[in-house]
């Protein structure tokens, strides 16, 4: 069972910057997990939320900003690591810290609430231009963004994500050509669900697993790999056969 580091090394760093992805890649990560929108000049940034509100010293939607006014505001808004200004990356930047690494780069596809058309093609031909693309897995709660990935490039890995109350099958995958799904963690605990995908060869990798008992869990039902937001941890406790 391989170990993602959810956005990064989340609970070592800023989430989606630049230093928690080197900082994920140094603890031994398998994989790292980051969300991509679009700003307003239509550049691919490394951001979770639509908004810069959370994780910056700004406010506002990510798509009003330019590329050249997102990057004043500072993302290391609690200041608990060094250095003490961060830009929010963009997709570009990270692909090439990422690139020497060999790391396993999820790609989610923030599209579920703005729906960022042309998002799909421009970072396809990003990766296609680090030459990474067997290492790239995208995902999305909006299934048209991981069919539209898969009609402009077949050979693209990608998943299904599912959270909250609504539980995607293994056979809705199969229905967009997504190889794998990536549910909440609690979703595991519905009895179907990993036996149906296992049958199907849909993989399961799900998010975010906090404690010693989801990620057993998980490593009893034979999923592909876990997000985590401590690495360190669960290799510890994978290492320690707990």
């Amino acid at each position: 069972m391989k170990i993602w580091g959810h956005r990064g090394a989340y609970s070592s760093a800023p989430e989606n910057t630049l230093v928690g992805f080197q900082m994920g890649a140094q603890m031994g990560a398998d994989g790292v997990e980051l969300d991509i929108q679009l700003t307003k000049d239509r550049e691919i940034v490394v951001i979770h939320d639509e908004t810069v509100d959370r994780t910056s010293n700004g406010q506002g939607w990510v798509k009003d900003f330019t590329l050249s006014e997102i990057k004043k505001l500072n993302f290391n808004k609690s200041g608990r690591t060094e250095p003490f200004f961060m830009e929010v990356p963009t997709l570009a930047e990270v692909l090439e810290l990422l690139k020497p690494t060999g790391l396993t780069i999820n790609i989610e596809l923030k599209t579920g609430v703005i729906y960022y058309d042309g998002i799909e093609p421009i970072a396809l031909k990003l990766v296609e231009k680090y030459g990474i693309c067997d290492r790239i897995i995208w995902s999305s709660f909006n299934h048209y963004s991981v069919q539209k990935i898969k009609l402009l490039e077949p050979s693209s890995k990608t998943a299904l994500l599912c959270g909250g109350e609504i539980l995607v099958t293994g056979e809705q995958c199969e229905k967009v050509g997504a190889e794998a799904l990536h549910p909440s963690i609690h979703m595991l605990r519905y009895p179907s669900l990993a036996e149906d995908c296992r049958k199907r060869g849909i993989l399961i990798r799900p998010w975010t697993v906090t404690n010693d008992d989801d990620l057993s869990l998980a490593r009893d039902l034979g999923v592909d790999a876990v997000m985590v937001n401590r690495i360190d941890w669960a290799k510890g406790v994978l290492a320690d056969g707990n």
